[in-house]
């Protein structure tokens, strides 16, 4: 048996603008059964409108922010959206609500606001890092 794989996921992709949460949440589903760890999950650019609870997509279509949200909470693996990248797109936890005096917070539980020190850490921690990235 092959040693197992610690991974820190990045998505820089946004859900219904491109497959970048769709295949990293297939792929983060396969390392698990493979035996292997994902250490955290990391959202930058537009990747962070997977931690938007306001996303609303038609009823015939997946729900990427919900089928996230619910394999992070089941996986219990640690997620945070990028400061810089949420704030600009518009997803804003309570602290940044309050800071900033706007008038509702739309973040996505399990998804924490971070800064690039979970990105670092995460590349430290991990043995790979990860990219699932938009098409630009």
């Amino acid at each position: 048996m092959s040693k197992a794989i610690a991974y820190t996921i990045v998505i820089t992709g946004a859900p219904w603008a491109s497959q970048a949460p769709q295949t990293a949440l297939m792929f983060a589903r396969e390392a698990l059964l493979a035996g292997h760890r994902i250490d955290r999950v990391f959202l930058y650019g537009d990747g962070v409108h997977l931690a938007s609870a306001l996303s609303t997509p038609p009823s015939d279509e997946t729900h990427w922010p919900r089928a996230w949200s619910e394999f992070l909470e089941q996986q219990n693996i640690p997620a945070a959206a990028c400061i810089a990248s949420a704030l600009r797109r518009g997803v804003i936890d309570e602290t940044e609500q309050a800071r900033y005096e706007l008038a509702a917070s739309n973040l996505r539980a399990p998804f924490e606001i971070a800064g690039l020190g979970e990105w670092v850490e995460g590349n430290l921690k991990s043995d790979r890092t990860l990219y699932f990235h938009g098409s630009h």
